[in-house]
């Protein structure tokens, strides 16, 4: 009897595992399903209000529409509204005459219909409420497992930290991280035209397409092909800037090539004077996706122990209040402070220290340790 009872059981778990694994999907069987499941619940409520209105009055049927729309589609979503709609306002109607306070709940349920079917049509996943938020969760977790950088050798630590625009969670701004036979390290840092959710899916796209070319290419062809993938996207908004970076990890010699992204910030930890500094990187360049042959400005250098290599997007350093070299000289002060206690941690602290705005802001630094025996840490983190 008990194995009886448990295979029983199992069996139905494994039943209701299905059936929500196949919602999960959308598939038009699941939702056929659904909606067959929520209309039984509807005229088993109408059975129990046409003899009992007072157990189930009209303000209950307001629970089914909530159900409703969080698990089906548009279409189906108007079916079962319907019906709604229909079993509710008949077992009113027999309750007896439809004035005062009945006449106004009749009302606010025609309201509520109307709002959600509104709600459901602007989905443009065409999926329910959950399973479309779902979707966008995943792509943004598929964004940021493109930039995350793996575990460096001794004595090199990569962080970054991303802010996307007014507080959310989808940003324009992205990183995209190769690293062979544990030497040559590529990272290429980019602000999609957009900002925030309106960005992400461009920024998904591009961040795919940057992936599938960093490492097979040299930096200038990568950023060439990068420009030609965006021109055939034929958008107005499709252009962004970027900048690539390329270490040798064995002799911290570098290089950077930037089309159109604020210039890198090099610390040195030991200079003529002995003041420590970021100081300017030289490369510009013009922003990909404008025009056929963009300008694209490189530099060379070589990170010796202690040193550091910053880049930044445009939300970091720009305000409505001052140009691009103020911005500038401004995160170079705040980042001189935010490495004194070290870098780890250094690009948090950065972004925490820039105001809130309608723009995303993402700041990269790789620092060499000035003891390479130190075991590295890399740190990813989304600002908060």
């Amino acid at each position: 009897m008990l194995m009886s009872f448990a295979s029983l059981t199992q069996r139905l778990s494994a039943y209701v595992r299905a059936r929500v694994d196949g919602w999960r999907s959308g598939s038009s069987e699941s939702q056929v399903f659904t909606l067959l499941v929520l209309l039984g619940g509807v005229t088993l409520s109408f059975v129990v209000s046409w003899s009992a209105y007072d157990l189930l009055p009209l303000t209950a049927y307001f629970v089914w529409l909530l159900i409703g729309m969080l698990l089906l589609r548009f279409a189906p979503l108007v079916i079962l509204s319907a019906y709604v709609g229909l079993a509710a306002t008949t077992a009113l109607v027999h309750e007896g005459a439809v004035t005062g306070a009945r006449a106004a709940a009749l009302a606010s349920l025609a309201v509520a219909i109307a709002l959600i079917l509104y709600q459901s049509s602007r989905q443009r996943s065409g999926l329910p409420m959950p399973l479309s938020e779902a979707l966008l969760v995943d792509l943004r977790d598929r964004l940021r497992s493109q930039g995350t950088v793996p575990t460096l050798p001794a004595g090199w630590e990569a962080q970054s930290a991303v802010q996307p625009a007014n507080g959310g969670r989808y940003a324009g701004d992205f990183l995209v991280v190769d690293l062979r036979d544990d030497r040559h390290l590529e990272m290429v840092l980019v602000d999609v035209c957009g900002k925030g959710l309106t960005a992400g899916p461009q920024a998904l796209q591009f961040a795919g397409a940057l992936g599938g070319l960093i490492g097979a290419l040299p930096p200038r062809e990568l950023m060439l092909a990068a420009n030609d993938f965006l021109l055939r996207q034929h958008s107005d908004e499709s252009f962004s800037t970027a900048v690539h970076l390329l270490v040798d990890l064995e002799d911290g010699s570098y290089a950077i090539t930037s089309a159109g992204h604020p210039p890198a910030l090099h610390w040195h930890s030991h200079t003529a004077d002995g003041q420590r500094a970021w100081e300017i990187d030289n490369a510009r360049g013009t922003a990909l996706g404008i025009v056929q042959h963009p300008e694209l400005h490189g530099t060379v250098g070589q990170l010796a122990p202690g040193d550091a290599l910053m880049f930044y997007t445009d939300g970091v350093i720009e305000s409505r209040g001052s140009d691009i070299d103020t911005g500038i000289a401004w995160l170079q002060e705040v980042a001189r402070e935010a490495v004194r206690l070290g870098f780890s941690g250094a690009a948090r602290r950065i972004v925490r220290r820039v105001a809130q705005g309608d723009d995303d802001r993402a700041v990269l630094i790789l620092a060499r340790s000035v003891d390479v025996g130190i075991e590295v840490r890399t740190v990813s983190t989304a600002a908060g």
